[in-house]
């Protein structure tokens, strides 16, 4: 785990040269993500929630839907990917170990639940794969829900340190 951190602390220790304000080193990550997981992903739940269930009645509204959840999903998918990098970043910066937190690991695991999604999105998804796509829609919520989590202890965790 130690490797980790001193692969980290040459980009942490660039960054650093910047002498960004301490609020931005400290809260960049969470008002970022924020923005991230409480808007983009809260669209991109619904949207894809909103084309399942408007499928049965009303196709257009349906195919709408579906075709936004796929739009954004990716590029959410990234952002997250980027802002879980600039928060493990910005604990280095700050001097703080990496894996000691909560916030860490749910953040973890919601890469892995969301990189799952993509998977069965790219290569599950059949006329003949219902299974599949009721799997990724719950992945997909379980990955939401517990990015609430997530912010919740990032939360506790930016007010601690």
């Amino acid at each position: 785990m130690e490797n980790i951190r001193s692969l980290l602390e040459p980009i942490a220790a660039w960054f650093n040269q910047f002498n960004l304000p301490e609020p931005i080193t400290h809260w960049g990550h969470p008002v970022m993500m924020g923005i991230v997981v409480f808007v983009m992903g809260s669209y991109v739940g619904f949207a894809g929630w909103r084309g399942r269930v408007l499928a049965a009645t009303d196709t257009e509204a349906a195919l709408k839907n579906k075709a936004d959840h796929r739009k954004l999903a990716p590029w959410m998918f990234l952002f997250i990917a980027l802002g879980y990098t600039g928060g493990v970043l910005s604990l280095v910066m700050q001097g703080q170990p990496i894996f000691e937190s909560s916030h860490f690991w749910t953040g973890s695991i919601v890469i892995v639940l969301l990189s799952i999604n993509g998977f069965l999105a790219l290569f599950g998804f059949k006329p003949d794969k219902a299974v599949m796509r009721t799997t990724h829609a719950y992945v997909g919520s379980v990955a939401l829900a517990l990015l609430v989590i997530h912010a919740l202890l990032g939360l506790k965790l930016g007010l601690s340190i």
